[in-house]
């Protein structure tokens, strides 16, 4: 069973896990990919590193990949070289990626979608997956954003986010914490990523606590977002059921549906 937490070193990760990583400053990029490489080979995993800061090392140019010069999508590269890493032998795979603003030029909506993507991958290929940010080259809303759909957090950041999203195998998605005003935005913009893939998305609250006004209006609009879909929340405490039916959103027009 997949859980959320913080780790104190990228040592503590696993497959399986989709972190994020808030690095500092004074980190360098090259060490970092370098140390990633050691460990996989140290476990028999193979590498794959997304990030232009280190594409022309090169000591493992190989396993370098330029995000804004791939073959299509970057989960579709993930998924390529996972494939190859089954027929070659290795345990799984595990990837760096260095995202930096200028590799996202469709906005931070596209990387969000990407993010969950590689969310989705993680948990149901298990692999390694690490994202890591400089927190000086983001905006704290996108950082916000992304940080709700990374189960697990590395960096200097103390607190986790209001709420997170995450991949509970091939039938759902976990929601955990509090969705109020200043989350709202995050989590309709990963509902309706999630919408945009699939007529149904099955949310697992047993850990959400509580949903705002405003958590609400976003979760009623991400639902009536696109035609033909249905959004279900399963394990939802007796709370949430009745601040959405008190609010008046418990109507057929709504395609969502709140479950014990």
């Amino acid at each position: 069973m997949r859980a959320a937490r913080a780790l104190a070193t990228l040592d503590e990760a696993g497959i399986g896990d989709h972190v994020c990583q808030l690095m500092a400053p004074a980190d360098d990029v090259l060490d970092r990919s370098r140390a990633f490489i050691a460990d996989g080979a140290l476990f028999g995993d193979k590498v794959m590193i997304v990030g232009r800061a280190v594409e022309a090392v090169g000591e493992f140019t190989q396993k370098v990949f330029d995000p804004v010069q791939l073959d299509g999508s970057l989960i579709g590269a993930v998924r390529r070289e996972a494939a190859s890493a089954g027929r070659e032998g290795y345990r799984s795979l595990r990837v760096l990626h260095h995202v930096t603003p200028g590799a996202w030029p469709e906005g931070p909506e596209a990387l969000l979608r990407s993010e969950l993507d590689l969310e989705e991958f993680a948990a149901d290929f298990g692999a390694l997956v690490v994202c890591a940010y400089r927190g000086a080259e983001w905006d704290a809303s996108t950082l916000e954003k992304v940080r709700c759909v990374h189960p697990h957090y590395l960096g200097s950041r103390p607190t986790s986010p209001a709420f997170q999203v995450y991949r509970a195998g091939e039938e759902g998605w976990t929601v955990n914490g509090v969705i109020d005003a200043e989350g709202a935005g995050a989590f309709g913009a990963a509902l309706r990523t999630l919408l945009a893939q699939s007529a149904t998305v099955r949310l697992f609250c047993h850990g959400l606590e509580f949903f705002d006004a405003a958590g609400m209006d976003t979760l009623a609009g991400a639902a009536r977002h696109l035609p033909g879909r249905k959004v279900v929340l399963e394990g939802t405490n007796e709370t949430v059921r009745l601040a959405w039916e008190l609010s008046g959103f418990a109507v057929p027009s709504i395609p969502v549906v709140m479950a014990p």
